[in-house]
């Protein structure tokens, strides 16, 4: 049996988490023995126990990539507990305390930054090369935009391999259930309703699907749109709404917990991003219930659509490009259902949580026997 301990530094439940939550749900508990460090108090302690997860809450890390207090302390656990691999999920203290500890040692690049100007050049390139290739044998990126970001800072594409996220399906909502959200949110019969499902930031480029949503009701078409999550920029983007004279078309939902009933009431889910994007989690939910896309195609997320089979993709802070996709959604009501057809095939086929789970493993174990053999 191949014993694996997971080190993520997160406090709260991010997109890492969520992953690692997938995750344990499909893990293969005869051959591999997963258990996890986190930062003490982490939202992430009961669910991951609620999969029969070994936890160990580590006393610093939180929310720190790095932090050279802690590099102690994940020593002795390393040492305690004998993981043949460590996988680290944002955590350099987790690297080096692995490596001091001769264990195989893996990261999983969850995001995709501009790469910062230092990285491209000497010495910062060098600096990060050799970083990167000392505290980790083999690197996972969850999508092609994720090589391309870790590249362009130095680090060999040979030590990269690409894991597409994968998730639970999502059950879809009965009428009963829908019925009197419908009702709350003013979704009548006929219309089109789009969502997005997303943190609140200038980045994530809610204000460009509202700018979207403006031209069409220049023209007399309307779309529905719910917004689902909050955060730093959402005053301006509520702001806007109003400006654009929005607020009868759009509903803000606030952080939602469970989304299945708001992922049922969508006839197609957006994403507009312009940063810090490499796989949407909610828009995978989404394919799992036949709810396709419509996105920018900044970052990783172009990898999930296939061109007008489960989506479309727009050219990045274009919203007059967007406004043209929804309005041919809205113009040919018969596109939606073809597309959700297709977004229910390829998540079939490329994106649920058990082929991720399996192809995690066969990762593990190819590193570990990769390193034994000294290659």
């Amino acid at each position: 049996m191949l014993k694996v301990m997971n080190i993520i530094s997160d406090t709260n439940i991010g997109g890492a988490g969520r992953v690692l939550i997938n995750y344990l749900k499909y893990r293969d508990k005869e051959n591999f023995d997963v258990s996890v460090a986190l930062p003490r108090g982490s939202k992430l302690k009961e669910p991951l126990e609620a999969l029969g997860s070994v936890v160990y809450e580590v006393d610093g890390m939180a929310d720190k990539s790095m932090d050279p207090g802690v590099i102690k302390e994940l020593r002795k656990l390393i040492r305690r507990v004998g993981p043949d691999v460590v996988h680290t999920h944002g955590s350099m203290s987790g690297r080096i305390a692995a490596r001091r500890e001769g264990r195989v040692v893996i990261y999983t690049r969850h995001s995709v930054f501009p790469t910062k100007s230092y990285l491209k050049k000497f010495p910062g390139r060098q600096l990060n090369r050799w970083i990167n290739t000392h505290y980790a044998d083999q690197i996972i990126a969850v999508s092609p935009a994720a090589v391309d970001n870790l590249t362009e800072g130095g680090i060999p594409r040979e030590r990269v391999t690409v894991l597409m996220n994968g998730v639970e399906p999502v059950v879809r909502q009965g009428e009963e259930e829908l019925a009197p959200l419908r009702e709350k949110y003013g979704l009548t019969a006929g219309d089109l309703v789009a969502g997005i499902l997303a943190r609140i930031e200038d980045y994530k480029g809610h204000t460009d699907i509202l700018e979207a949503l403006r031209r069409l009701k220049d023209k007399g078409k309307r779309v529905k749109l719910l917004v689902a999550g909050t955060g730093g920029y959402e005053g301006e983007v509520k702001a806007r709404c109003q400006e654009l004279g929005l607020e009868d078309q759009v509903s803000f939902l606030g952080f939602v917990s469970d989304v299945a009933p708001i992922l049922s009431l969508l006839d197609v889910q957006l994403n507009a991003s312009w940063g810090t994007e490499a796989t949407s989690l909610a828009l995978l939910e989404g394919f799992s219930m036949g709810v396709p896309a419509v996105i920018s195609d900044y970052g990783g997320n172009p990898w999930l659509i296939e061109e007008g089979v489960n989506g479309y993709t727009f050219p990045t802070r274009d919203a007059g490009a967007l406004a043209g996709r929804l309005e041919e959604l809205l113009d040919k009501p018969e596109r939606v259902k073809e597309l959700g057809r297709g977004a229910r095939e390829i998540y079939e086929k490329k994106f649920t949580a058990r082929r991720f789970a399996k192809n995690t493993e066969e990762f593990y174990q190819k590193a570990w026997e990769e390193k034994r053999h000294g290659k």
